[in-house]
């Protein structure tokens, strides 16, 4: 087999959540693009549609979703009409991910006063746990269901997970919001568990730890603010903060039998952020 050709995925399907903007919706445009059929959820719904409806104009092959990951019901009737609609799942992207603000320190200097441990609302802890860290616990669980059916139309056997960790599960940032932290770790050390379980089914699963991103999260401020997306590209030691199509050929590669010796693994994708300012 040529080596391009192990990249290929024309006729797989994929489901990709959070897929309304951002990084999922970076994975749902690589899926697209490369050929394969895919189904765009988020709990924007909206955003959702309206981004099915452009790939769709384009000539590709969407569906979507509203789906909110913390319901695990909802995830499961979510993978079950998209098995229905393109008769498996061979990719999944565990991607859907929230903000939970500031962190015990602010870049300007001074301590967040909502932002230490001592005095942080339990309601935030849970709502980032639910989506960060249990919201993709959910995906995961339902894309494996799915790709363990017998009889899938492709006849393929097996199948790739792909989740969304951060660099902030590796390292401490003081300015990231805490439960963000050890939610994203969880999500590592869930990939690195699961790697070793469903290697006997040929169901791949790794993680993408993506750095600094230009996105939707944190109200989008690193697109609304030029002073604070300066600051930051300062300190990336690659020069700037990345763009999501950035992150379209590494998803790819995860999606694709060009990894099929990798699983359990990670990917940190930072501009070299642990390199320099972390270490």
């Amino acid at each position: 087999m040529a080596i391009l050709d192990r990249f290929d995925i024309k006729g797989r399907s994929a489901l990709v959540t959070g897929a309304a903007s951002g990084i999922g919706l970076a994975y749902a445009e690589a899926m697209a693009e490369a050929g394969a059929m895919v189904t765009l959820t988020d709990i924007d719904g909206e955003g959702a549609e309206r981004e099915t409806a452009r790939l769709k104009e384009a000539g590709y092959e969407a569906r979507f979703d509203r789906l909110d990951v913390s319901d695990f019901d909802a995830v499961a009737a979510a993978f079950d009409a998209h098995a229905k609609a393109y008769g498996g799942l061979d990719i999944a992207f565990a991607n859907a991910g929230i903000d939970t603000g500031a962190g015990f320190w602010n870049p300007a200097g001074h301590r967040n006063p909502d932002g230490q441990v001592d005095t942080y609302d339990p309601n935030r802890w849970d709502k980032s746990i639910s989506v960060n860290l249990s919201g993709v616990f959910y995906t995961v669980s339902n894309a494996v269901r799915v790709m363990k059916q017998p009889g899938r139309a492709n006849g393929r056997s097996g199948g790739s997970i792909i989740c969304t960790a951060s660099n902030a599960g590796l390292v401490t940032e003081p300015i990231v919001g805490l439960p963000y932290m050890p939610a994203k770790a969880g999500v590592l050390h869930m990939v690195r568990a699961l790697g070793l379980e469903l290697a006997e089914f040929r169901i791949r699963i790794n993680a993408i730890a993506p750095g600094p991103f230009v996105t939707n999260i944190g109200g989008g401020w690193l697109k609304k603010d030029p002073v604070a997306r300066k600051a930051w590209d300062a300190i990336v030691p690659l020069g700037s903060v990345a763009e999501t199509d950035q992150l379209k050929p590494l998803a790819l590669l995860l999606a694709s039998d060009a990894s099929d010796y990798m699983t359990g693994s990670h990917v940190v994708i930072d501009g070299g952020m642990m390199l320099g300012k972390y270490q």
